[in-house]
């Protein structure tokens, strides 16, 4: 008779071990993060490699400027034996109820435009009515949730056919998701950038775009709509998931795209 052999649990790298990377990730030398955090080399060094202990107001204060996500935030507390400080609630949680309600509202303040919330990958957590005029023809499977508009964006069978200046508006998609991976080093975010590198012709850059701000310019019914786009953040959150959510508003470029969506 066979036993199963439980593979032994993998251990979490130690708190010195998580700051350098952090820092390193930032390309800090320990004397700059020395200079912005107040706190000396000398002993920094000893935190970096576990001959020193650190606070949690340290960790907190380093962590401010290294621009840690709020998860991350909480496994560096972890990693020193401190309790986590930060919430990390479900979206449906009652406890951020009534901030996901004032997010909704935003929603459907912007009709008859199109706005969506979306979390920390793209994934949309919600969206108002005009979005469905530029979903139509869609894959059905792409709109499954949870539904990635980065993914829906690009991908040959979601709107990519109709964007009809899709190298500049997808080199400016995926210059956004390369600079969320780079900051955050969350593997979805590297795994999201190389799927729709995937997708697009990198053998040629996209020509500098000459306008005030860069449009989506997309097909509907035959008639191109030009848009320009608005991102807005929770930047007093505390929670790590409402840190995540951003309201992606579009917003007429042009008076055809305002005619319209004006007349419904």
């Amino acid at each position: 008779m066979s036993v199963a052999v439980e593979a032994p649990p993998v251990e979490a790298p130690p708190v010195g071990a998580l700051l350098r990377t952090w820092r390193e990730r930032r390309r800090f030398s320990q004397q700059e993060l020395s200079n912005r955090s107040r706190v000396s080399t000398r002993h920094l060094s000893r935190v970096e490699t576990g001959r020193a202990h650190p606070t949690a107001e340290m960790l907190m204060r380093l962590s401010d400027n290294l621009d840690v996500p709020l998860r991350d935030r909480n496994r560096l507390l972890l990693a020193a034996g401190y309790a986590p400080r930060y919430q990390d609630h479900q979206l449906d949680d009652a406890s951020i109820a009534v901030v996901m309600d004032g997010l909704r509202r935003l929603l459907d303040a912007h009709l008859p435009y199109p706005a969506l919330l979306l979390d920390d990958h793209w994934d949309i957590v919600d969206a108002n009515a005009a979005v469905e005029q530029l979903l139509v023809g869609c894959a059905p499977e792409l709109l499954e949730p949870p539904v990635n508009v980065i993914r829906v964006c690009l991908h040959p069978d979601g709107l990519a056919g109709r964007i009809v200046n899709l190298r500049e508006w997808g080199s400016h998609l995926l210059q956004q998701v390369s600079h969320r991976a780079e900051r955050t080093h969350d593997q979805r975010h590297y795994e999201l950038a190389a799927e729709i590198a995937g997708y697009l012709d990198t053998s040629e850059a996209a020509a500098p775009f000459t306008g005030p701000v860069i449009t989506l310019e997309v097909d509907v019914d035959g008639t191109p709509l030009r848009f320009f786009s608005t991102a807005a953040t929770l930047s007093t959150a505390t929670d790590a998931a409402l840190e995540g959510l951003h309201l992606e508003t579009f917003l007429p470029a042009d008076d055809e795209t305002r005619r319209r969506f004006d007349q419904g």
